[in-house]
């Protein structure tokens, strides 16, 4: 065979390939967008994959509300906290209980989610008044304490005081998020983007094919006015973020702002100068739970713990000592460019 000819059947077999793999190749699925409300918050979704899964999220939706909602009589940890004996646990609230004691010991018990009856006395949560002395939150506290509570092997959650009171609630939207991105997988979707009320589980890349990026807010405060005002951009690579602030919920009682971060050891609101609390973790749950954490830890403890823990990262904005802002970043966090 000469030179020509091994050449000319070269291109031809080439052309034949190029030719199969474009009717091989599938076609990029576009990305769709899902939003609404859910436990009274907005959600954003946004995924690429070849089908609408609403009904899907609908059904995860249904499924945490059924486990871990407070405000739903019937739900798993409704029944718990009712001291009903004959509420059979599921996986999803064993995996919120073991989620929330493991980061309540890593927070020295500052993530507390038994912390919900001096959250309400305080005007905030699910139940709402305001304390008249100092008697009344002690009367509380001493049945505050996620360590006063247990899961047998089985999977039940047991109380040492039966007026002890469970909220996930500072852990459940990240939770959810987490839950939405495990369907998505076994759907075989990979590239999409959570938002639950602020909380974030982002996974594989944008309608761009880049990281997806997040912008993380300066801890403005206007009256009735949220403000979005960007500090930084971060990117996220298969990670949950939250963020937790006092700025935005409090009260304002005889005159002065009360924060709603409660301090479970003091059952006070926890007035320190860190201002808002971004964590970046594997999971939207521990983001979610470690930022809560920080805002009753401050600053100093709060830099403390996310140096120790590998797996998370942290961005600290808290007031100086001329009352402006600043930055405290952590090891792990490349700011973007803008």
């Amino acid at each position: 065979m000469n030179k020509n000819r091994r050449i000319y059947l070269t291109v031809v077999a080439c052309a034949i390939i190029g030719v199969a793999m474009m009717f091989l190749r599938k076609p990029a699925h576009q990305f769709q967008s899902v939003s609404g409300v859910v436990w009274t918050t907005e959600y954003n979704i946004s995924y690429q994959g070849p089908s609408s899964l609403s009904d899907s999220i609908a059904g995860v939706f249904s499924a945490i509300d059924n486990t871990a909602s407070m405000f739903n009589p019937a739900s798993v940890i409704s029944r718990i906290n009712a001291n009903d004996s004959t509420v059979e646990p599921n996986a999803l609230i064993t995996e919120l209980y073991k989620c929330s004691a493991r980061i309540n010991s890593e927070s020295q018990g500052s993530f507390d989610p038994t912390v919900a009856p001096l959250v309400n006395v305080w005007g905030f949560g699910f139940k709402h008044g305001i304390p008249t002395d100092s008697a009344t939150v002690d009367s509380i506290r001493q049945f505050v304490g996620f360590s006063k509570t247990s899961i047998t092997p089985e999977g039940r959650i047991v109380k040492s005081d039966s007026r002890i009171i469970i909220d996930f609630s500072s852990i459940a939207k990240g939770f959810a998020c987490d839950e939405l991105g495990r369907l998505f997988l076994r759907h075989g979707v990979e590239n999409f983007i959570i938002e639950i009320g602020g909380e974030i589980y982002a996974h594989g890349v944008n309608r761009k094919g880049k990281s997806w990026h997040i912008s993380i807010d300066n801890p403005i405060d206007q009256a009735d006015t949220v403000i979005h005002q960007s500090a930084m951009v971060i990117a996220l690579h298969n990670q949950g973020v939250a963020t937790s602030g006092n700025y935005r919920n409090y009260k304002v009682i005889d005159g002065k702002r009360v924060s709603h971060i409660i301090n479970p050891a003091t059952g006070y609101p926890e007035q320190s100068s860190l201002l808002s609390a971004t964590i970046i973790a594997p999971t939207a749950a521990e983001a979610d739970a470690y930022a809560t954490a920080c805002m009753v830890m401050g600053l100093e403890r709060s830099q403390q713990m996310i140096e120790a823990n590998e797996s998370i990262s942290g961005i600290l904005i808290y007031a100086d000592s001329l009352n402006n802002y600043d930055k405290w970043i952590s090891s792990g966090i490349d700011p973007i460019e803008r």
